[in-house]
């Protein structure tokens, strides 16, 4: 089970001028009013990424197993929700969990990206899993019609098999086309948002293909979710987690890094920066009134960022909470040879094993960070494998609702999004946004 280490996000011996342990629990009442308004909003079925561990993944394994053999690639066609956490996954775990079949993200509208990537696939082995709740993603739905016009023009018999749709249950256009014209397909909750939903069909079906044991993922979430369930602050990570960024963003710490000393972590920080920015970055608190919160997520890599970022976080402005992701056994690991005995430059890492290297220089980050008086954390990762990776997305889904109800905000909503979308339709010619269009025509003008 994944541990977190929040010892360098209070003052200690070696990180002076860190928040006070006492000031922790100062905010026992608060805490468990949030908590207590967490399980009001879970029993009312708003929370719905809480009960997907429960969830049958029986439709997900027999779709799979019945697959025609010959698929060798997924490639997901989704933005945001819909793509993050399906690149977490797989990139976190196509080496350590030796995976057999690819999973590709096309999440932009990059035609030089799209170029790229039907370049790295051969069509015919390939299916394209089309993931969006609404069914009208202006993004993803552009790469639906190019592909869909593709696959029908090379496999004019039979590709409605090369195509699965992943959308919302009963509403939406992709939904009606799903049961129109027989598409497989598959389920976005209805009562979780897109940023959550990794850990259902939205994320555990591109897993299911490339081999990943979602039960143990799910399985891996239940135990977080109950960990979580604790009233004791110490003893409850997204709690204690969610509770010191509020309090360090109460001091004027709105950065939060994410660097894990991991590259097949790496993407995990992605989907950590939306969930963050998304559900905390808000103009109003739920009276309305203007108070412009938030805390923005930079993701970060250990080593690489040692020789880009640090120098700023040791020295910069003392504006930033880091939160490192380690890791204890790496499935594949390498010993250095010690070719020049006599060269005390490098002689003394002769021996050495590469990721005995990696985590020292972890650790020694940590303590240049706390010699300057920068609060960090370090989320640890026994393994990489399914079950860690369920119990840290749980982890931090959480924290970021919990967190929400410490800043009084909603964390469910995403309102400025939304703007760029509908500037977007109006840009783009889509009917009913002509008020939009004139807006934006006197805006270009001047």
């Amino acid at each position: 089970m994944i541990r977190f280490d929040h010892r360098n996000l209070l003052a200690n011996p070696f990180l002076a001028g860190a928040m006070r342990p006492s000031r922790v629990l100062d905010y026992s009442e608060k805490v468990l009013d949030a908590k207590a308004e967490l399980n009001i909003d879970h029993k009312a079925g708003t929370l719905g990424f809480y009960d997907l561990p429960e969830q049958s993944t029986q439709h997900i394994s027999s779709f799979v197993q019945q697959l025609d053999p010959m698929f060798d690639t997924m490639v997901v066609l989704g933005i945001g929700g819909s793509a993050l956490g399906n690149k977490a996954i797989y990139n976190a775990l196509k080496t350590e969990a030796h995976l057999k079949r690819r999973v590709l993200v096309y999440d932009n509208v990059d035609p030089v990206f799209l170029h790229e990537i039907l370049g790295q696939i051969t069509l015919e082995k390939t299916l394209f899993n089309v993931i969006t709740k609404s069914g009208g993603t202006a993004e993803t739905m552009s790469a639906y019609m190019i592909l869909l016009d593709l696959l029908q023009r090379k496999f004019p018999s039979d590709y409605r098999k090369r195509m699965i749709i992943t959308t919302d249950k009963e509403k939406g256009f992709l939904r009606r086309i799903a049961d129109g014209e027989g598409y497989s397909s598959f389920i976005v909750p209805g009562n979780v948002g897109g940023r959550f939903s990794v850990l259902s069909d939205v994320g555990l079906l591109s897993s299911a293909f490339a081999g990943v044991d979602i039960k143990a993922m799910l399985a891996g979430a239940a135990q977080m979710r109950d960990l979580c369930d604790s009233a004791d602050i110490m003893h409850n990570p997204a709690l204690l987690n969610g509770l010191l960024h509020f309090l360090y963003m109460r001091e004027g710490k709105n950065i939060s890094v994410m660097m894990p000393y991991s590259n097949s972590l790496y993407d995990f920080a992605d989907w950590y920066r939306q969930l963050w920015a998304e559900s905390l970055g808000k103009r109003y608190d739920l009276k309305g009134r203007e108070i412009y919160v938030g805390q923005t997520p930079v993701k970060a890599l250990g080593t690489t960022d040692q020789h880009s970022q640090i120098q700023l976080y040791t020295e910069g402005p003392n504006d930033k909470v880091i939160t490192f992701l380690s890791v204890e056994h790496f499935e594949h690991d390498y010993t250095i040879p010690n070719l020049h005995p006599e060269q005390e430059d490098i002689s003394y890492l002769g021996g050495k094993k590469l990721s005995e290297l990696l985590n020292a220089e972890r650790l020694a980050t940590e303590i240049a960070l706390c010699k300057s008086g920068r609060p960090n954390a370090n989320l640890i990762f026994p393994g990489i494998d399914a079950e860690n990776l369920g119990a840290a997305i749980m982890m931090y889904e959480i924290q970021t609702v919990f967190t929400g109800k410490l800043l009084n905000i909603n964390p469910l909503d995403q309102p400025g999004v939304e703007t760029g979308k509908i500037a977007t339709f109006a840009l783009m010619g889509k009917k009913g946004y002509d008020k939009e269009r004139e807006e934006i025509a006197d805006y270009t003008k001047s």
